[in-house]
């Protein structure tokens, strides 16, 4: 018979098994998100990191940029419209989501419109029966990307305007028509932009925003207030090298001056989700103007650094001319860019590097997410390793290998669980190389010279819970000289 001791050791452990085993079983919870965090429409709009706009109407057609409303609609007649020819350029961006200005201040209609004669329907353009709108959106879901409405307030042609009910109901009979009549709309934007001098107007935009929400749930509403995406203060395609996505929509009116810095910035009290949007054209002008050419390269790129390099996402506008067909050199430039940016990001010099951090939150928050190319893994540590230490995570690239010269930095949030990073600051062999404040959905530097260094280490300040980083990737750009970098 076995002794009472032999027992109770069997006994001990047996319960040390099971207890071992239940641990095996409980996985480690996510952190809890800082608020406010995006939706599921604004996640899929972030990623999409490039789209394009593309102006067309009746500008195009008299040389300006601002139309008097008083344009004979008998001028608009582009004879080769292709709206194929204009995904392909889009494509060639590397874009998936294509926005059309359906109506512009002069109060045209690209499609044919039951609540004015000033359309399509009164040009000679396919007979009086052509509808832009319609052979856009078709076009662009061949093309497999998805489509997007610029619909403007300011009407300098329609005679309702500044009576306030009479035009409120029109614009959002407008609405209707467009958000039912052609499908699935990824994007609708709201323009504040109204001349000094302009008919005083009041618009109904919550009504406005509420129906755009009932008749198309995920539709991402964009306007200097959001509610889904907000204008970042320029035209420039620059955001700030601070910029949250978080605002306090109700310190911002639609269309009025001084709020350009807010939204440049946005709010790190912020307690809206309203990431900005970086608007900007590839030529000086939104519209087609037969002596403008397309920007150089050089200054594509940068653009992008400094949009979707600091939490933005660029919408990029590629303007048909009078034929209605984007200029074969703006779209090799399109395809440059596109290019471009594939082969700088193509690559990741990171790749292979054993990483380290800090601390790591669980085993489903190891530091080597960083590095997976997922979206919806990453690292997270603990909250007393931030308290004690401050937050680092550190790449060391193979041993034994060669390591590869880099130029950029690549740092991103998992930002589904709000925007947490305020400062940051990264090291190669423990030199500084680059620092910044904000990260969200994607923050890059560009390093002065490019460097080989084997360890990589990035410092990071999160007073508003524990950092949660999605990835952390080294790139070689060939295209910037080192005297602009």
């Amino acid at each position: 018979m076995a002794s009472p001791l032999l027992c109770l050791a069997a006994a001990a452990l047996a319960v040390a098994v099971l207890v071992s085993a239940t641990e095996a079983w409980r996985a480690t919870p996510p952190p809890l998100p800082v608020l406010p965090i995006p939706s599921a429409p604004q996640l899929r709009w972030q990623r999409r990191e490039v789209i394009m706009f593309f102006h067309f109407g009746m500008n195009t057609f008299t040389d300006s940029e601002w139309g008097t409303g008083s344009e004979d609609p008998s001028l608009f007649r582009p004879a080769g419209l292709n709206a194929t020819q204009w995904m392909d350029a889009a494509r060639a961006a590397g874009a998936s989501l294509v926005i059309l200005v359906a109506k512009h201040h002069d109060g045209f209609c690209l499609w044919p419109s039951d609540y004015t004669a000033h359309s399509v329907r009164a040009s000679p353009w396919r007979g009086g029966r052509g509808d832009v709108v319609r052979e856009f959106v078709g076009a662009a879901r061949a093309r497999g990307l998805d489509a997007g409405l610029y619909l403007s307030p300011w009407d300098r042609h329609d005679q309702r305007y500044g009576e306030e009910v009479a035009y409120n109901e029109y614009y959002e009979a407008q609405l209707h028509e467009l958000l039912t009549g052609y499908g699935s709309v990824s994007e609708i934007w709201f323009d504040g932009a109204k001349g000094k001098n302009a008919t005083n107007m009041t618009y109904h935009f919550q009504e406005w925003f509420q129906t755009v929400k009932q008749l198309q749930r995920s539709i991402n509403i964009f306007s200097d207030d959001g509610p889904d995406v907000r204008w970042v203060g320029d035209e420039k395609g620059y955001a700030g090298t601070t910029c949250w996505s978080t605002v306090n929509r109700s310190m911002i009116t639609i269309g009025e001056a001084g709020i350009e810095k807010y939204l440049n910035a946005g709010d790190p009290r912020g307690r809206d989700w309203v990431p900005p949007e970086c608007d900007v054209s590839i030529r000086p002008g939104w519209f087609w103007h037969k002596n403008e050419t397309a920007k150089p390269l050089s200054q594509l790129l940068e653009i992008y650094y400094n949009s979707v390099g600091r939490n933005c996402v660029l919408l990029l506008n590629a303007p048909p001319n009078s034929t209605g067909l984007v200029e074969d050199a703006d779209i090799a430039r399109l395809r440059e860019f596109g290019a471009a940016v594939a082969t700088v990001f193509g690559t990741d010099l990171a790749a292979g590097s054993e990483a380290r951090a800090s601390s790591e939150r669980g085993a489903r928050f190891a530091a080597r997410n960083v590095m997976d190319g997922r979206d919806d893994t990453y690292w997270a540590p603990t909250a007393e390793d931030g308290r004690r230490n401050g937050y680092w995570i550190e790449l060391r690239r193979r041993p034994g290998a060669r390591a590869r010269a880099f130029n950029v930095v690549r740092i991103q949030e998992h930002v589904a669980l709000g925007q947490r990073v305020e400062r940051h600051a990264v090291y190669v062999d423990g030199a500084p190389v680059a620092n910044g404040t904000t990260v969200g959905h994607k923050r890059l530097h560009r390093l002065p010279c490019p460097v080989a260094g084997t360890t990589v280490r990035v410092w990071i300040t999160a007073l508003r819970g524990p950092p949660l980083l999605s990835a952390v990737g080294l790139h070689y750009d060939p295209f910037v000289a080192s005297d602009t970098m």
